[in-house]
């Protein structure tokens, strides 16, 4: 049972190539169960929400009926099923329970990552851009923050943050697939570089969006295919293919003495009811998962399809959101479609001149194209590069 941990902190908050063919799916070949779903876009008076790389399709039918089951033990702590969720998600990755961590969403791992390895005096290296959860945590406990720019294939640069590494340095954060450019960083440049750290040195590979990833040689998952490296430190989340962003739930997958050092940290009662009693059920739906991955393919080549047709320039994309060049300020293009009612995600730099989009439904993706359109200088862009 889980033990008590009032006196621990509490959650800080913060503000704000080209891609596989895709395996088209005839409307005839998906379930009845998900064709049935009614849709998961937006309310009438509402903006179009292309900023947060959420699923738009989820959750799965299969899920969102155990979320309705479930929310008659809303009126109940869920501590008493901690346990039992921690054992599904080790037993759906073959690892022992002492090696799951969970949290509030995958961001409070990287929070509780920055408490029990950072602090004053200590350095955390990333890539710039990526996700900025872990900078801002680290920044939160008096940590040196060192960023090195992605390289020219939008790839971490293992050589360049090897070279920052030194004495101080606590943490390495890992992004991959990247947010925002949803590149990837090969796996096997990835352990030649985690085999020549100091072993003082701990390296979170987030992998938020593993599923989305195209099978590959070129990617593997550290927790599918771990390696024997007592330092690495796995996160995943169900806020992503599974649907699940609104329930809050992420966790980690590491060395039993490393979660140890991490739970002092998190939040005491961090689980929530509902989801603690779906968890396992979006675990199993292994169908849903092929569903939205495959969804995912048909969307991602669809939008790269429009792109190219308007001689736009985007990155090759391993997620369910797409980041391109419009050779243009991302704040004014950023700006425009929420002038039109569409969010879309926000400025990278120093990708000062790209955008991100997150995939919405085919009608979304329509009318995003329709408003891209709109911008004026949008057929001189095509004019320019032909």
């Amino acid at each position: 049972m889980i033990k008590s941990r009032r006196d621990f902190l509490r959650s800080l908050s913060i503000g704000a190539a080209a891609t596989g063919a895709a395996l088209r799916l005839p409307l005839g070949k998906v379930s009845a169960a998900y064709t049935a779903e009614p849709a998961r876009t937006r309310q009438s008076d509402g903006p179009i929400r292309l900023d947060s790389n959420e699923n738009v399709y989820g959750p799965s039918a299969i899920v969102a009926k155990a979320i309705t089951a479930a929310t008659g033990k809303a009126n109940r702590y869920p501590f008493r099923q901690y346990d039992n969720v921690v054992g599904r998600i080790a037993n759906f990755h073959h690892v022992r329970p002492e090696q799951v961590l969970m949290g509030c969403g995958s961001t409070e791992i990287l929070r509780v990552a920055a408490c029990a390895f950072l602090g004053n005096g200590r350095q955390m290296i990333q890539a710039l851009p990526t996700f900025e959860a872990l900078e801002e945590y680290a920044k939160s406990v008096g940590s040196e923050v060192v960023s090195v720019h992605l390289t020219s294939k939008f790839a971490h640069d293992l050589d360049g943050m090897l070279a920052r590494v030194g004495p101080s340095t606590g943490l390495l954060y890992i992004c991959n697939p990247n947010n925002p450019t949803a590149s990837l960083t090969p796996r096997r440049d990835l352990e030649t570089f985690i085999g020549k750290l100091p072993l003082t040195v701990r390296v979170v590979i987030d992998e938020a969006y593993h599923q989305y990833a195209l099978p590959s040689a070129m990617y593997s998952s550290f927790i599918d295919h771990p390696i024997t490296d007592d330092r690495v430190i796995v996160t995943r989340t169900f806020s992503k293919v599974f649907g699940l962003a609104g329930l809050r739930l992420g966790y980690a997958v590491a060395h039993p003495a490393v979660i140890e050092k991490m739970r002092p940290f998190t939040t005491q009662d961090g689980l929530n009811a509902i989801v603690a009693e779906v968890a396992g059920v979006a675990l199993d739906d292994t169908a849903g998962v092929r569903e939205f991955v495959a969804r995912n393919r048909n969307d991602r080549q669809e939008f790269f399809n429009d792109a190219n047709g308007r001689m736009l320039k985007p990155i090759g994309s391993q997620a369910n959101f797409v980041m391109m060049n419009v050779e243009h300020p991302a704040t004014e293009v950023i700006e425009h479609f929420r002038k039109h009612n569409i969010l879309i995600g926000r400025h990278f730099p120093p990708l000062d001149t790209y955008i991100r989009v997150s995939l919405g439904s085919p009608e979304e993706m329509r009318v995003f194209w329709q408003t891209w359109d709109l911008l004026p200088w949008a057929k001189m862009f095509m004019h320019h590069e032909v």
